[in-house]
C-alpha cells in the first residue's frame, strides 16, 4: 500500500507544480490571413453556418455587431446567392481560473472569458482566407452582454487586413 500512496503523491506534485508553472492565457486580437488577398476587392458577402451562439438573442447580436463592421469596410450583404465572400462566425463561452490568485470561500478566483472568431470565407472551395479571434473576460449580465459583443466585433474588425498599417 505505501508505494500507491507514494506514487500517489508523486503524481499530485506533479500536477501542481505544471498547474503553477501555466501562465494566466494571453487575451485579445489574432489574424490569420490567407498570403495573396486582396481584401480591399470584397465588396459583398453572405452568411454562412459557423457556430453560432445557442442563445438566438446572443446570435441576432452578433450577427447585428459583424453586420455593422462589414458595412463600415464598405461591404454589403449580397442580394442573391454568395457574395465575394462568405461569413461565418463561432462563439464559445469558458471559465478561466487565476490559479495565481487568492483563493476565497469559494476556491480561486474563475471569470468567464467568451472566444468570438469571425471567418470569411472562399465562396466556391470554402477555403479560409481571414480569422479574426479575440479571448476577453467578459460580464455576463444580459443587459452589459450586447456592449460586450460590440467591442468584440469593433476590436476584430480594427484588425482587419486594410486597416492594418503597412
Amino acid at each position: 500500500m505505501k508505494p500507491f500512496v507514494v506514487g500517489f503523491a508523486i503524481c499530485i506534485a506533479g500536477v501542481i507544480g505544471v498547474a503553477a508553472q501555466t501562465p494566466m492565457p494571453k487575451y485579445g486580437v489574432t489574424v490569420t490571413a490567407e498570403k495573396g488577398v486582396d481584401f480591399a476587392k470584397f465588396k459583398t458577402y453572405s452568411w454562412t453556418q459557423g457556430q453560432p451562439s445557442p442563445s438566438k438573442t446572443i446570435d441576432a447580436q452578433v450577427m447585428a455587431a459583424v453586420d455593422r463592421e462589414l458595412a463600415a469596410l464598405g461591404m454589403t450583404k449580397a442580394a442573391q446567392g454568395p457574395g465575394d465572400v462568405l461569413v461565418a462566425y463561432y462563439s464559445l463561452m469558458r471559465t478561466d481560473v487565476d490559479l495565481k490568485g487568492k483563493a476565497g470561500p469559494d476556491g480561486l478566483p474563475q471569470y468567464p472569458v467568451g472566444t468570438l472568431v469571425v471567418a470569411l470565407l472562399e465562396p466556391a472551395s470554402r477555403k479560409r482566407l481571414l480569422r479574426l479571434r479575440t479571448d476577453k473576460p467578459i460580464d455576463t449580465e444580459p443587459a452589459k452582454l450586447e456592449a460586450a459583443i460590440n467591442s468584440a466585433a469593433a476590436a476584430l474588425f480594427a484588425e482587419y487586413p486594410t486597416r492594418k498599417k503597412k
